[in-house]
């Protein structure tokens, strides 16, 4: 590979990968998992990846979601740029509520698409099948790209996802959604293909059903971490630059006799406004409403009458609520898209960061809900780790999700300069 080439994708630049790179999305992975783990002796590998590279800490995209942070990632931008600000929006064309999982909402290329075209073989294995069609968009599946999901991937094909017979592969059976081994596939496929596929540039992301469910220093947190520390000691024996790094955060969001400590938001503006006259979105809506209920720490709130400045001032009153911003100054600072957002911004947390948003109380189904409730979405859930089995050249500023493949293609050293 001749090293002085350059990739350039939304205009940022990549140089020419000089050995193969992996980038980890562990999903929900608030830096203290890792730190507790590691302090129980659970991570031996992470500790030595750490010991010879990096272990930093960096502010994830906003709002602090899975889909705004992954796309970010990939884009090497933030949702400004490339248009994904949620699960869930109302359509600006149409004016309906919509889950934003198909391709059309992203407006921007992926760093993917970039360095296949540029001649090299990449390789996307995501947990949840809601990323798959985002994450590979623009790919082509003529042998030098593989994109799929665990939670489907005993449908892969080689004419759509670049591979199949996907289970065989990994040596496991399709997992249930709502499990750990949801996460293990995408690791087991991901070792297994880059002996065999020998990708130049991979990318494996993570479901945060453990997370939402676990508290860091917990026995299922710690069975899931020490998981992952086996397949990072894998990953480190091929010999792949590895830069793991996490979605967003998670916290505590419940009560001390664990109830869920909400506001529902839309019940409070009905009896102020009226029925009709203000919607609350919640950009955490999903089909997996197992882990959260849909309720997260972030809101955008359409208005139909009432003046802008005058609901700002009633939320802002209402107890748990950080901030609230109009739209314009609220995109500024959380790099977000204008057309994909309502009047109004609003972040919760609270002295403890434990308030959530919801809608409608009746809207909510908590039902599912086996523990006390763990979300995210604010800015109390923006620290992630950044952590590399490199060192880093010099890293300046303030580090951002979407600085992942940056760092691994410009900023890491190469084994031959480490070893000088």
């Amino acid at each position: 590979m001749k090293e002085s080439r350059i990739i350039t994708v939304n205009r940022r630049s990549y140089q020419w990968l000089k050995t193969r790179l992996v980038v980890i999305c562990c999903d929900c992975s608030d830096p203290a998992y890792m730190e507790l783990a590691m302090a129980r002796d659970l991570m031996p590998r992470l500790k030595q990846i750490i010991g010879k590279g990096e272990n930093l800490r960096g502010l994830s995209a906003m709002p602090s979601l899975t889909k705004p942070k992954n796309l970010s990632s990939v884009t090497g931008r933030p949702p400004s740029w490339h248009g994904i600000c949620g699960n869930y929006l109302i359509d600006p064309d149409t004016g309906k509520e919509v889950m934003m999982n198909d391709p059309k909402w992203l407006r921007a290329p992926t760093i993917f698409q970039g360095f296949q075209k540029a001649g090299t073989k990449v390789l996307v294995i995501t947990a949840k099948d809601k990323l798959r069609q985002l994450l590979g968009k623009g790919l082509v599946f003529n042998g030098s790209a593989i994109c799929f999901s665990s939670e489907k991937a005993d449908q892969a094909t080689e004419a759509d996802h670049g591979i199949s017979n996907v289970c065989a592969l990994a040596g496991m059976q399709v997992p249930a959604v709502y499990s750990q081994e949801l996460s293990e596939f995408v690791f087991a496929a991901g070792v297994k293909l880059l002996v065999s596929f020998r990708p130049d540039i991979t990318y494996l992301s993570t479901t945060d059903y453990v997370q939402h469910k676990f508290a860091p220093g917990s026995a299922g947190a710690n069975a899931f971490y020490a998981m992952l520390d086996r397949y990072l000691g894998q990953l480190d024996d091929l010999g792949a630059t590895i830069v793991l790094t996490a979605d967003h955060g998670m916290k505590d969001k419940h009560l001390p006799n664990g109830e869920p400590d909400v506001i529902y938001l839309q019940d409070e503006l009905d009896r102020a406004y009226g029925a009709g006259k203000t919607k609350v979105i919640l950009p955490i809506t999903d089909p997996y409403v197992v882990h959260h209920g849909a309720l997260g720490s972030f809101a955008t709130v359409y208005l139909y009458g009432p003046a802008a400045q005058d609901v700002l001032n009633r939320i802002s009153q209402l107890d748990g609520i950080d901030l609230v911003l109009e739209r314009g100054e609220a995109c500024a600072r959380f790099e977000l898209p204008e057309d994909r957002m309502g009047e109004l911004i609003v972040i919760s947390g609270g002295p403890n960061a434990t308030k959530v948003i919801g809608t409608s109380e009746g809207k909510h189904d908590l039902s599912a809900l086996g523990e006390p409730l763990r979300s995210h979405g604010g800015v109390s859930e923006q620290q992630i780790p950044i952590i590399t089995n490199r060192r880093a050249k010099g890293l300046a500023g303030t580090l951002r999700n979407f600085d992942a493949f940056h760092i691994g293609c410009n900023e890491l050293e190469t084994l031959a300069e480490a070893a000088e």
